[in-house]
């Protein structure tokens, strides 16, 4: 095909805020986790798709398959639906307290 890009598990754009390799990263719809760190404006690779252990709000209770979303103010995962984006799954329960959560990234929007 003359039109292919690439498969788009992992794209390369301009942070929205300074980030660290590992870190949450949502630019308009799309989320992603850094691939390596990035000051705020500069290119980071995300990764789009897979699954990553990230930090989450501590009280947050997940059972396996419940919907991860992202915080976008504390930049952590959280159950809450309401202002947040659904980013993944968990694919292992995590408890409160915890503070990470096991997510696949759903990988689309």
């Amino acid at each position: 095909m003359k039109n292919y890009i690439q498969k788009g598990e992992n794209l390369t754009l301009a942070a929205p805020y300074g980030v660290t390799s590992g870190g949450g990263v949502k630019t308009g719809l799309i989320f992603g986790v850094a691939a390596g760190d990035a000051l705020s404006g500069a290119d980071v690779d995300l990764v789009t798709e897979g699954v990553f252990d990230l930090p989450k709000v501590s009280t947050d209770v997940f059972a396996v398959g419940a919907a991860v979303y992202w915080d976008d103010t504390a930049k952590l995962m959280t159950s809450t639906t309401s202002g947040n984006t659904k980013i993944g799954v968990a694919v292992l329960a995590a408890a409160n307290p915890s503070g990470t959560v096991k997510v696949r990234l759903n990988g689309t929007f």
